[in-house]
């Protein structure tokens, strides 16, 4: 798009809010202080966890930013953002999760390469646009279809953005059709967040949203939509965002052995207490938040005060008012649920959260078990420590 992308470097950055924690500053990753996580359902963009790969791009004039269709079409199409508000607007409120959320803890046990995530590389927030079926039968590809005429059975999204990864080519990543041509899947072509327009940070002006998936397939400023008969092939399809056993190290690596990470697994941290913390005897209210990926509910949280002996199901809940029942017509498929309940402390003690969701998957308890090379999924028993004190730090 020559002439409507300015070019971007370090020194034009978006402002951010201070109370983030930046992890990194070029690119910029940054998460929000994980009591925020807490404040509310719906995460506000400010507090929002930040993920870049590069320089945020800048996209000057808007009305004649357009989207290519390209690939195994019937219909190639250059789409405009009036073609996209032409089209029904779709609400989806559902959770983006960062595959390295929680790195830092599974690094303690063995390092790992990659950004040093806390619990907080996720966020809930209501996105709206377009939905992606409906965008793709622009060219001539019906909803739920798994394979085009021409042999297309993946969608891929390709950004603005420029990495390092890609030898200063586009981020990239794909999707299957018959996921991208599926209304009920809910993928959009987001162009606002929270009510608001998408702003640089989180991928203005139309950013895709996948929910139910690892947040790295929902790509930021798209530039093109290709219709390919194969999975992307880009790097961070092929040689990240990958699962492997604790046996594999960097000298024995074969990317092609494993596919690229899709679904997130059930996940839970604590968010109310740090991961050390001084309390006074008695009551104490452990507040955090759970889910899981492709469209599971949370069935269950469960806290331990004495090492995983004995449990204490807490509460859970989405939208103020409205009782939470996993994958009920009333409840947020996509989102997040948060969690709350009251135990009691004598002494010093751990106290454990882990989370069950629909189909009865389970959080593992340990790191070791699920330490991989590159640390995403660390999905292991949250963990924070409480000494039994006369005053709070």
């Amino acid at each position: 798009m020559p002439g409507l992308i300015a070019p971007s470097d370090y020194s034009r950055e978006p402002p951010r809010h201070l109370s983030l924690q930046i992890n990194s500053k070029e690119p910029f990753n940054a998460e929000p202080h994980r009591s925020a996580l807490v404040d509310s359902y719906v995460t506000p963009v400010d507090s929002f966890y930040k993920r870049n790969h590069g320089p945020i791009p800048i996209v000057e004039d808007v009305e004649k930013y357009s989207i290519s269709i390209q690939g195994l079409v019937d219909y190639p199409k250059q789409i405009f953002m009036k073609d996209i508000l032409e089209l029904p607007k779709h609400t989806v409120t559902a959770t983006l999760q960062c595959a390295g959320n929680r790195r830092t803890a599974m690094s303690k046990v063995q390092k790992v390469r990659g950004v040093g995530w806390g619990v907080s590389a996720i966020g809930n927030a209501v996105w709206a646009g377009a939905k992606l079926a409906d965008v793709l039968e622009l060219v001539g590809i019906p909803i739920l279809t798994a394979s085009t005429k021409s042999g297309g059975k993946h969608v891929e999204f390709v950004s603005i953005d420029k990495c390092k990864e890609e030898n200063g080519g586009p981020y990239k990543a794909s999707i299957p059709l018959s996921q991208a041509s599926n209304p009920d899947a809910d993928v959009l072509l987001a162009y606002e967040m929270n009510g608001e327009t998408l702003n640089r940070d989180h991928g203005y002006p139309i950013r895709a949203i996948v929910p139910g998936v690892i947040g790295a397939r929902s790509v930021k400023w798209l530039d093109s939509i290709n219709v390919i008969a194969e999975e992307c092939q880009g790097f961070f399809m092929q040689k990240d965002y990958k699962m492997f056993p604790p046996s594999v190290n960097w000298d024995n690596i074969n990317w092609a052995t494993r596919r690229p990470q899709m679904d997130f697994p059930v996940q839970s941290a604590i968010c109310s207490l740090e991961d050390v913390n001084m309390v006074k005897p008695g009551k104490v209210t452990v507040r955090g938040y759970a889910a899981s990926g492709g469209g599971r509910g949370i069935e269950r949280v469960d806290i331990s005060v004495d090492g995983g002996k004995n449990w204490v199901e807490a509460s859970r809940f989405q939208k103020p008012g409205i009782p939470y029942i996993s994958e009920h017509p009333s409840s947020d498929k996509w989102a997040w649920v948060h969690f709350e309940a009251s135990v009691d402390i004598s002494n010093n003690t751990d106290i454990i959260a882990k989370a069950v969701d629909s189909a009865a998957n389970v959080q593992p308890e340990k790191v070791e078990g699920i330490w991989n090379l590159r640390g995403i999924l660390n999905t292991s028993w949250h963990r924070v420590q409480v000494r039994v004190g006369h005053s709070n730090l």
